[in-house]
């Protein structure tokens, strides 16, 4: 048995059983065959994965494959947590990167572990019932992140970095050639911008989410969390106060004093944003890798081009790299031989070359693995569109140190709530910067510390 909880909170466990009992989730050994996958999407992502499903079932049809959709992570994760308290889970579970390590010490209605590790369970196999494994072949950025004491977690899937959108019509009216690359050029830019005649209301806009800051400080160099971030064992303090973390704050505020930053007023929106972009109220927008194709597509339709280039950086300081999104999929542990098989024969289809440039092509997610990238070029698709390499190229220039790899860290979904109620006290009420994140982290720590005691011996 492990000391620890069952995944995530318990407390909406109860009212959540009903409903998925009718959701008819969950691998037994009565129905070794039945593959129950669950994704927090419902758009076409969704669809796409259902293809997809279909699919591997032509090719083994001893198997099903059940793709159920949820609005949310957050949605997902709780009812995750009913059906694994009801020892029920689903075969494959979707988690987005914030929860790796809250997934690592996840435990069932038993207490025992809830997930195995990709690695272990594929015990050095080159390929399942016919499926190639495509775990060697994992871009360097993902495999990064969730290589994990010398081992693959989970499956890496939909894998995103921020990127600079530049409305190309704003530009060429303010006389700008380039994106800019540094925030430095973002002030200059900004500042010709908004003296356009015609021009828009605000300069630039992203989400209030902690993803944004995190971004500067792992360009930096600087760390999230002890025990280099997470990465050497598991981190015990988390700094929301440190140098590089507060350059970025000080300058977010800046220019949002200045009148160049547009708040939706919503924290963690990522549509007030991209909606300000796409109606031409910001020449300037940062938002994930993961909406390129919709950004770009949405923009055309209305009437404007769009250059896409790499996340800003500060002039004078040192450049680590940029860190991942998105999600991974997570393999419950104890099934069955049967069903865990293809279980691990349906991530690796569905991370084959072909299918996994074409959920680039879809989404705008980085190929996940070389032999995509290999097999767009060979196409000619990033001569069409350019725009869809910068993200993959922006994550080839990481230097692989545990700044650019991403931070392990439990709470973490709490600790980024607390990153982004400081901002907005920032940003909307004229909070001191250093202050306000002084508070921050005592809450953050405090988050951290209760955790930890549910996992500390």
């Amino acid at each position: 048995m492990r000391r620890g909880r069952a995944i995530f909170s318990a407390a909406t466990a109860a009212v959540l059983v009903a409903g998925l009992a009718a959701c008819g989730g969950g691998s037994d050994a009565a129905d070794e065959n039945r593959i129950d996958v669950w994704i927090g999407f419902t758009d076409y992502r969704l669809d796409w994965a259902k293809e997809r499903a279909a699919e591997f079932v032509e090719k083994h049809p001893e198997y099903t494959v059940n793709v159920e959709g949820y609005d949310s992570y957050e949605v997902l994760f709780d009812a995750l947590t009913a059906a694994s308290q009801q020892g029920d889970p689903p075969t494959i579970v979707q988690n987005f990167e914030a929860a790796t390590q809250e997934s690592r010490d996840a435990v069932n209605a038993d207490g025992e572990r809830l997930f195995v590790p990709l690695e272990e369970a594929i015990d050095g196999r080159d390929e399942i019932l016919g499926e190639p494994v495509v775990l060697d072949d994992i871009v360097d950025a993902a495999r990064g992140y969730y290589t994990i004491e010398g081992e693959f977690s989970s499956m890496p899937w939909n894998t995103s970095t921020p990127v600079f959108y530049a409305n190309s019509t704003y530009m060429e009216d303010a006389g700008i050639e380039e994106p800019p690359a540094t925030w430095e050029d973002l002030n200059a830019a900004c500042e010709k911008v908004m003296e356009l005649d015609d021009g828009p209301k605000h300069c630039i806009s992203w989400p209030n989410h902690a993803w944004f800051p995190e971004q500067v400080l792992a360009e930096q160099g600087g760390l999230l969390a002890d025990q280099n971030n997470g990465r050497d064992g598991r981190a015990e303090n988390v700094d929301l106060t440190s140098p590089e973390w507060l350059a970025f704050i000080d300058y977010w505020k800046q220019l949002s004093d200045d009148g160049y930053y547009y708040y939706s007023g919503v924290q963690e929106d990522w549509d007030g944003p991209k909606n300000a972009f796409g109606g031409q109220e910001v020449a300037f927008l940062l938002t994930s890798s993961g909406d390129a194709t919709a950004v770009v597509g949405e923009a055309a339709d209305t009437g404007f081009d769009v250059e896409v280039s790499r996340y800003p950086f500060f002039a004078d300081a040192p450049y680590a790299g940029n860190i991942i999104g998105g999600a991974t999929l997570w393999l419950v542990d104890g099934l069955p031989e049967t069903t865990q098989d293809g279980a691990l024969a349906f991530m690796q289809f569905l991370n084959n070359p072909e299918n996994a440039a074409d959920w680039h092509k879809t989404t705008g997610y980085i190929p996940i693995t070389n032999s995509a990238v290999e097999l767009l070029e060979d196409e000619g698709w990033y001569d069409e569109n350019p725009y869809q390499k910068v993200a993959t190229d922006q994550l080839a220039l990481s230097d692989g140190s545990p700044a650019a790899s991403g931070v392990l860290l439990g709470s973490f979904v709490a600790i980024r709530a607390e990153v982004t109620q400081a901002v907005e006290d920032i940003l909307t009420t004229g909070a001191d910067p250093a202050e306000r994140f002084a508070q921050a982290q005592e809450n953050a720590q405090t988050l951290l510390d209760e955790y930890n005691l549910l996992y500390t011996e």
